[in-house]
């Protein structure tokens, strides 16, 4: 799948900023049928970050999110940061 089709925007809400603090965690929505395996490899392409897991949620609305969290090296509050989250 290509990693552009995948990810379609960063999720920003109050707990998700929170997410970034205190989990070095990241929210996107992603393509529903994508799964666990293309959410993590499309990430690593277009960030160059590495993850250390990848956990998926649809909510009542029937949009996917993905909470994809870092390893402890990187920094998720430094990809926010250059995606203009902040």
């Amino acid at each position: 799948m290509d990693p552009y089709s995948v990810i379609v925007r960063p999720h920003v809400t109050e707990k998700t900023m929170n997410l970034i603090d205190q989990k070095n965690e990241l929210t996107f929505v992603v393509l529903r049928d994508s799964n666990k395996i293309n959410i993590k490899n499309a990430f690593e392409h277009l960030f160059d970050e590495k993850v250390k897991n990848v956990n998926t949620h649809i909510n009542s609305k029937g949009i996917k999110l993905a909470y994809i969290q870092l390893i402890e090296e990187n920094k998720a509050e430094d990809i926010a940061v250059r995606m203009g989250v902040f």
